[in-house]
């Protein structure tokens, strides 16, 4: 059975990576044939994610990010675009309470 790999070639930027829906979307991505960036405060859950979409034969990065720090966000997407040399797709998952 050939699996259609729409995503392949593309890389993928994903808050809130490490778990829940922003895990499933990686995984989803990685699937499809996208390399996956992972921006977390959490690196065991992260490091798990990345375990998950190299066993489905996946490759992925992850770069430890607090999304209310803007330097830490400008470093995943300046480490994104080193590693793979674009970003294609930004899915910004993660969530902060307090701030409008």
């Amino acid at each position: 059975m050939n699996m259609i790999k729409e995503f392949e070639g593309k890389v993928t930027l994903i808050t809130g990576g490490s778990s829940g829906i922003g895990r499933v979307t990686a995984l989803a991505f990685a699937k499809k044939g996208a390399k996956v960036a992972i921006g977390s405060r959490r690196e065991k859950e992260s490091q798990e994610t990345i375990a998950m979409i190299e066993e489905i034969g996946g490759e992925a990065i992850f770069v430890k990010t607090d999304i209310t720090q803007a330097t830490e966000v400008e470093n995943l997407v300046n480490q994104t675009i080193n590693t793979y040399n674009r970003l294609d797709y930004a899915f910004n998952n993660a969530g902060t309470e307090g701030i409008l």
